[in-house]
């Protein structure tokens, strides 16, 4: 049973999230090409080559959204903002479509009672900046700061909260090295680059918005639990490298600004020259971390021996998994939350700004029916309730996602959401965590 809002402190908050080209409909509204829409036109690289043309439609039905948002009692929507939407070029001249809209969308939040709460990146970077490099060119800090003047410089008076880049990992490591997302690169030099970019980009935007006397502003990371396939000191090194690269490079940048050894080994060498003077920038003073969780994996050596660094390799882990194959494993949650304020945040407000599931239960009969994200979400708010319970400076829980989307790589197939999105007419239908959400959530 999910717990009740009054189990948690006074002023404990509950919010739900989306991104904007999961969502809005990329093809509408004056928004120009970014690298996703590149990506998921090269064959192979998307199931189904679908792609964030139309998503959810929810550049025209917003105030339906918004208004699901409300209904829940969700204290916060976290939403994000598309780079492409507001400056179809990644730099010039603003689309006064897209600035309207985000207006548009901050009031109606407000009018409804909702703290918006702001990302200005997740993932869809204008193509005619991918074309000089995106990510990899240092000059990605300088247009994203211009980006951030623009957009915040429009609605970042009545934000609740901002953070510039959701999810640093998954913009430069799972993109640039991996190759699982755009722009598709599989590429140690790129990779190094970016996720250095990333975080330079990161505090260009935070400095932007201090200038702007914005306030509450943070960083978002994903984290994901590393345990070792057994206990041999090659495993236990393949766990702890994995460790460095998805959960402690960047946060470690941001808040001590330092790389972890285990990730300088092996991207040092494919640094930008004088990367180390780039930190006073990098560490701008943020008031809150996000943590956004899902799964742990499980990891041994390299098959082969010697191999290029990293030399790890992932192994399927015994535990329920959701439709994404991703391990449930609650327990690793509470892990960051603590390794996060002890190590690095201190007293600092911690959200965890993403956890949810893509549901298995639903996909048999009715779509609405989904108790398996109802467990999922009970538990995760379980240890939530207990970290807090602990001392630990946890102030606030954003389940995702609000709905089903586009999710990326796979498609439209994975549905994350508390309602259900009919993609062939867009009619939305609250599943049956939703309710339970709504219950939940309900004031005394």
């Amino acid at each position: 049973m999910l717990p009740h809002r009054t189990e948690f402190p006074d002023d404990f908050l509950f919010g739900t999230a989306t991104s904007a080209y999961q969502i809005e409909g990329h093809a509408k509204g004056g928004a120009g090409r970014t690298h996703w829409d590149d990506f998921a036109a090269t064959p192979g690289n998307v199931a189904g080559a679908e792609n964030g043309a139309i998503a959810c439609g929810h550049l025209d039905r917003w105030a339906e959204d918004l208004d699901l948002v409300r209904d829940a009692g969700f204290d916060v929507y976290r939403f994000s903002t598309s780079w492409a939407r507001v400056l179809p070029d990644g730099r010039g001249p603003p689309n006064s479509d897209g600035l309207d809209f985000y207006d548009r969308l901050v009031d109606g939040m407000l009018e409804r009672g909702i703290k918006p709460a702001a990302t200005l990146y997740h993932w869809e970077l204008p193509s005619p900046l991918a074309d000089l490099g995106g990510w990899r060119n240092r000059d990605v800090a300088s247009w994203f700061a211009d980006f951030t003047e623009v957009i915040m410089g429009r609605i970042g008076d009545r934000l609740w909260s901002a953070a510039p880049i959701n999810e640093p990992w998954c913009v430069a490591w799972l993109s640039h090295f991996e190759g699982h997302h755009a722009p598709g690169l599989r590429d140690i030099r790129a990779t190094a680059r970016a996720m250095h970019h990333v975080l330079l980009a990161h505090g260009r935007a935070t400095e932007v918005m201090r200038g702007l006397d914005m306030s509450n502003l943070g960083a978002v990371c994903n984290m994901e639990y590393a345990a070792p396939i057994d206990d041999t000191p090659d495993a236990l090194r393949a766990a702890r490298v994995q460790d460095a690269i998805y959960n402690r490079f960047f946060i470690s940048g941001i808040t001590k600004g330092v790389y972890p050894d285990e990730v300088l080994e092996g991207i040092e060498p494919h640094l930008p020259q004088g990367w180390q003077d780039d930190f006073a920038t990098i560490t701008a003073p943020i008031d809150w971390i996000g943590v956004n969780y899902y799964t742990r994996k499980i990891y041994g050596p390299a098959d082969r021996v010697p191999a290029p660094w990293p030399a790890t390799r992932e192994h399927e882990g015994p535990l329920p998994k959701t439709a994404m194959g991703w391990e449930v494993f609650p327990d690793g949650l509470v892990h960051f939350l603590d390794m996060v304020a002890t190590d690095y945040t201190g007293d600092m407000p911690i959200y965890v700004t993403e956890n949810g599931m893509a549901g298995l239960v639903e996909r048999d009969s009715d779509p609405t029916h989904d108790p398996d994200r109802t467990a999922y979400l009970a538990d995760h708010l379980d240890v939530v309730k207990a970290a807090v319970k602990k001392g630990l400076p946890v102030k606030g829980y954003f389940t995702w996602s609000l709905l089903d989307n586009y999710e990326w790589a796979l498609g439209y197939a994975p549905r994350f959401g508390l309602v259900h999105v009919d993609f062939e007419t867009l009619k939305r239908t609250p599943k049956a965590s939703y309710h339970s959400l709504r219950k939940a959530l309900s004031r005394p």
